[in-house]
């Protein structure tokens, strides 16, 4: 049985569509409304996890972890050594983090916060420059400075999905979980 041209070519090209076919991932209009819950454990844990990410993922106040961190704090980041230390030292000595000493409210995208026993995750949108798209490439040769926003104004972008999950004792966060991978080791700043 011969198959015609034409239609191996339309299933050559369906893959190449899907590859670039996604929707956005989209917050809700108003994310600490994520973080109430009927339940008296989910809601104290919820809380917990508003602050660590108001007060300290947006707005640097890791002098006050301890509120909401346990000083165990098991870290499954690879970037970030476990301990409240180590991860007070990794957002304000290797990311420098500054500080920002008013912070009302949740700035932060957040897509849901999922409750279960002493866990609680935050999924929240990720937007990056795609790699597959000739542009991106170009400007990872370029140089930085002021040149680097001028080469990702043309590059495509694409949506993802980032979680945090965190488990839970007596009100603190004990460990922590995402997707991360290694970072490349600090070098001049690229695209």
């Amino acid at each position: 049985m011969k198959t015609p041209k034409s239609l191996l070519a339309l299933i050559a090209l369906v893959p190449s569509i899907a590859a670039f076919a996604q929707e956005p991932v989209v917050g809700v209009a108003d994310p600490e409304s994520l973080f109430v819950d009927d339940d008296p454990l989910h809601h104290r844990n919820k809380q917990t996890t508003l602050h660590i990410m108001r007060e300290l993922l947006q707005c640097g106040q890791w002098d006050r972890s301890g509120e909401w961190l346990t000083d165990q704090y098991l870290q499954h980041n690879p970037n970030a050594a476990s301990g409240r230390a180590g991860v007070v030292y990794f957002f304000t000595q290797v990311m420098k983090q500054e500080r920002i000493d008013s912070c009302e409210e949740l700035t932060t995208e957040i897509v849901a916060v999922m409750a279960d026993d002493d866990y609680v995750t935050v999924l929240w949108p990720r937007v990056y420059p795609d790699p597959r798209t000739p542009e991106y490439q170009e400007c990872q040769k370029l140089a930085v400075g002021d040149g680097r926003n001028r080469c990702l104004a043309g590059v495509k972008l694409y949506w993802t999905s980032w979680f945090d999950t965190w488990r839970f004792v007596d009100g603190k966060a004990d460990e922590h979980w995402d997707p991360a991978t290694i970072a490349p080791p600090p070098t001049p700043e690229r695209c």
